[in-house]
């Protein structure tokens, strides 16, 4: 199942996307996808629930905006150097364990919004990321059951401004959450929609042209190894998302370097989780 939310910025909608690509209005069904629905067996009751009222839910036109494709969660956890590739385009060592940082969820905007320069910026830059969201409340989890904590997987672009993360002292926390620095979607597909999220294809195109190509299988820890670590150090919360680290190709690894313009056009796209497109605006 592909679940979106649909509307006007802070009014959107439940809905889900059918395999033909319509989208249909699911307001009827009563919840959102938050941390209640992720956490009480939310996905089966509106399985069950669409088997008897799809055909009179109402239609969403395909001009319609979408939103991320679920309520603000509690947190966004990222994942630093998660593929081999990037941390040598990057100059830097292959972690030992997993490189945490956190995003503000305030950062969330839809997968189709514009990207906003911030203010003083010179270096933003542009990671696609596969995204796990969590299901199931997750507190010193083993490898071994990791994978029965997962709702799905979302696709994330997790734009960084490099000067902030980076030449600006502390933690890359400052680089990492400026608004409209997280776009998620179009959907999150349920776990059952992917078969194997460590063999997903993922790209990224700066106006028109491709800059990362990748797969997961690039991965140097992968999803339940992610899982078990962080929950060993917090509680993961149903609608929690695991950014899992972007492939090469970003803006600071080229050369030389280069980093978004006013007019920029990024679009971005993993298997199975559909494709992205934002368009970079100078902050006003």
């Amino acid at each position: 199942m592909k679940l979106i939310r649909f509307g006007a910025e802070g009014q959107e909608k439940p809905g889900v996307e059918l395999d033909n690509g319509t989208r249909l209005d699911i307001s009827g069904f009563g919840k959102d996808f938050d941390e209640a629905f992720f956490g009480n067996k939310g996905i089966s009751e509106l399985q069950k629930w669409l088997e008897s009222n799809q055909e009179n839910c109402p239609v969403v036109g395909g001009e319609v905006r979408l939103g991320a494709p679920l309520v603000r969660p509690s947190k966004i956890i990222c994942v630093g150097l998660n593929y081999a590739k990037h941390a040598a385009e990057s100059g830097m060592d292959i972690p030992e364990e997993p490189l945490l940082f956190f995003k503000a969820t305030s950062s969330i905007v839809g997968p189709n919004d514009d990207v906003i320069i911030p203010k003083n910026s010179q270096k933003t830059d542009w990671e696609v990321e596969l995204g796990v969201v969590i299901g199931k409340k997750a507190s010193y989890v083993d490898e071994a059951s990791a994978m029965n904590h997962v709702a799905g997987y979302v696709l994330h672009n997790d734009y960084s401004e490099r000067e902030f993360q980076l030449e600006r002292g502390g933690q890359w926390v400052k680089g990492k959450s400026c608004d409209s620095f997280a776009p998620l979607g179009p959907f999150v597909a349920t776990k059952d929609e992917i078969e194997d999220p460590h063999n997903l294809n993922l790209w990224l195109k700066l106006n028109g042209k491709t800059l990362q190509d990748s797969n997961t299988s690039d991965f140097v820890f992968d999803v339940p190894t992610l899982i078990s670590y962080i929950s060993s150090f917090m509680t993961l919360l149903p609608g929690d998302i695991i950014s899992t680290g972007t492939p090469a190709g970003v803006g600071l690894g080229l050369k030389p370097p280069q980093y978004l313009q006013p007019g920029d056009v990024v679009e971005l796209g993993i298997d199975g989780l559909g494709s992205s497109r934002q368009v970079a605006k100078a902050y006003e």
